[in-house]
């Protein structure tokens, strides 16, 4: 039997009651999520300092919503595991939660969010677990019902782990029927340990995808360092993050908005430094 978990079982079942407190023990687990989750909301493209209403797509236990409530947005998750929701439940995590399979449909009126994420759960959608499982159609109607139910010029943002390229080919291909636009964005994909796939999709016609981190040696030794300390923050998480506005988190901030391809002022040494209060 292969190892991949989706093999192994439906979510419903394989997600028990034991494997979903793995995920509030785990430390490497919540550390892997955590990553994820920060990067997928980074990919999302969310305008500055602005809070924003997401849809967490296969929430599980609430990591990945706890990175949205972090970054001061307001989310809603769904998943098909009872077991992880209470999971959710007894973390009393700020979002709104929905058991539910994602592959009948997503039942919120339109343009109700202003974006989507989702760790590890897209590739679930390509099974059949159930004599009336067709994934492409399960996939075709998991995507027009999010399109719909998101607001225009909005994205979704998936990290899955695709089991070959033609399991690639039949997410897209239902996405792009579906009216998204949008790519694949593989971080660091020349390294074993540290490449992710996303995918990228979004609702307001063509845009450029943003970069990929390690894509060439020069610029993968520079986001290596950044993917390193972004392993360290996860492990802080809860001991506290920079403090806002101070020189860490500026710094943080401004390398996002370079990632996304927005205009930001150079580094200096002024950067983050108090300035001194003026008496008139």
């Amino acid at each position: 039997m292969s190892g991949r978990p989706e093999h192994q079982a439906p979510p419903e079942i394989f997600y028990s009651e034991d494997e979903a407190r793995k995920y509030t023990r785990n430390t490497r687990m919540i550390e892997i999520q955590l990553t994820m989750a920060e990067r997928a909301v980074e990919l999302l493209c969310l305008p500055e300092d602005q809070p924003c209403h997401i849809i967490d797509l296969g929430c599980g236990s609430g990591l990945s919503g706890e990175t949205l409530t972090e970054q001061g947005h307001t989310w809603t998750g769904i998943d098909i595991s009872s077991a992880m929701l209470n999971v959710a439940k007894e973390k009393e995590v700020e979002g709104d939660l929905l058991l539910g399979d994602l592959g009948q449909g997503l039942p919120f009126r339109a343009g109700a969010f202003d974006g989507a994420i989702s760790i590890s759960a897209l590739q679930w959608l390509c099974n059949a677990d159930q004599r009336t499982h067709n994934p492409a159609k399960r996939l075709y109607k998991f995507f027009s019902s999010l399109y719909s139910c998101l607001s225009r010029g909005s994205r979704a943002v998936f990290q899955f782990y695709p089991e070959n390229s033609s399991q690639v080919e039949l997410i897209t291909s239902q996405a792009m029927k579906a009216g998204f636009t949008g790519g694949l964005v593989v971080d660091y994909p020349n390294s074993t340990k540290a490449k992710k796939f996303f995918l990228c999709l979004m609702t307001g016609g063509q845009q450029p995808l943003p970069a990929a981190l390690g894509v060439d040696s020069k610029e993968g030794a520079a986001n290596h360092v950044a993917f390193s300390q972004k392993r360290d923050r996860t492990k802080q998480l809860r001991s506290g993050k920079a403090p806002k506005k101070s020189r860490d988190w500026i710094l943080e901030k401004k390398e996002r908005r370079r990632r996304q391809g927005k205009e930001t002022r150079d580094d200096s040494k002024f950067t983050g430094r108090k300035r001194p209060s003026h008496v008139w």
